[in-house]
């Protein structure tokens, strides 16, 4: 019952001045994100990469109102890339981009230009570029810009939310693309989204034997050790290095480890100081956390 709460805090602007002011707030958001500044993403990077993992960089915000904002958002993924470049880290690494952060709510064109930049740069790079899905409602703009962008930009990549009744077919229309397959971590009504957690698994596993059987590249974006079981099995046969897993900085480090040793494995590593709708969201995700969570706010005095 928790989850659909604490999804719906992450867009309350109420709950946001509340959590964000909470100093101890930050050891639970610590877990989930690598650090507020470029150092600490480029650090976290250095590390992933001498256990064996690969990295996508998220570089957090969204719901971006004005232009200066998504100029500001375009910018720090240039300076990233340029950081990346200049330690040897850049190759093979990936971003993770949203389009609201570039501008969409302010006009598609002005996303899809910043969006053409960063896709330029990660490029130049040697790195890729994957867009972040969002909310039900974006999904048909995030598509139209993911096609825009792939006729320049053949690697990019789209995430697709198996929660989402719709997006079986996406799948088998994305089924050459770079792919990555997530459960969803959005609150969505039933009227478009699967709600339980069975029917969700049952989506996820029918898109994941979509991407598997078409020529793209799968991207398994999921924790769930069943989930993984079933990858594997479905992923016999294909090329190596035609698929890889992704897992969120923070969360099963052992299992991303362990998996590295005969897999590839992406960590989705989030940095930067808008934190909060992307902690909600990962809160909701981990119900263990909450209690830590909630125990801080009582320290504080805040409830």
């Amino acid at each position: 019952m928790l989850s659909p709460v604490l999804l719906a805090a992450a867009r309350n602007r109420r709950v946001r001045g509340l959590v964000t002011s909470v100093p101890l707030t930050r050891g639970v958001v610590d877990r989930f994100v690598a650090g507020d500044d470029l150092g600490a993403a480029v650090s976290v990077v250095r590390e992933s990469a001498a256990a064996g993992l690969d990295v996508t960089l998220d570089h957090l915000g969204e719901d971006t109102r004005d232009r200066e904002q998504a100029r500001v958002a375009r910018d720090a993924y240039l300076r990233l890339f340029s950081a990346l470049e200049e330690q040897g880290l850049a190759g093979g690494a990936d971003a993770s981009v949203k389009l609201s952060a570039l501008g969409r709510v302010v006009a598609d064109d002005v996303a899809l230009d910043h969006a053409r930049e960063i896709c330029a740069a990660a490029e130049r790079a040697g790195m890729t570029v994957t867009l972040d899905m969002e909310d039900h409602t974006t999904v048909d703009s995030t598509l139209e810009i993911f096609g825009r962008l792939r006729a320049d930009f053949p690697r990019v990549g789209v995430a697709i939310q198996a929660m989402l009744r719709r997006s079986e077919g996406d799948l088998r229309e994305l089924a050459g693309a770079r792919v990555r397959l997530v459960k969803g971590a959005y609150a969505e009504p039933a009227s478009v989204a699967f709600q339980g957690r069975r029917e969700v698994d049952r989506a996820y596993a029918r898109g994941l034997r979509t991407l598997m059987r078409g020529d793209g590249y799968p991207m398994v974006g999921s924790h769930d050790p069943r989930i993984i079981e079933i990858a594997l099995a479905l992923a016999a046969g294909r090329p190596a290095g035609s698929y890889e897993f992704q897992m969120l900085y923070g969360v099963r480090a052992g299992e991303q480890r362990r998996l590295a040793g005969s897999q590839r494995v992406r960590v989705y590593v989030p940095y930067g100081a808008d934190w909060y709708g992307y902690f909600m969201r990962r809160l909701a995700e981990r119900p263990a956390n909450v209690a830590f969570f909630l125990r801080s706010l009582r320290k504080e005095g805040s409830l």
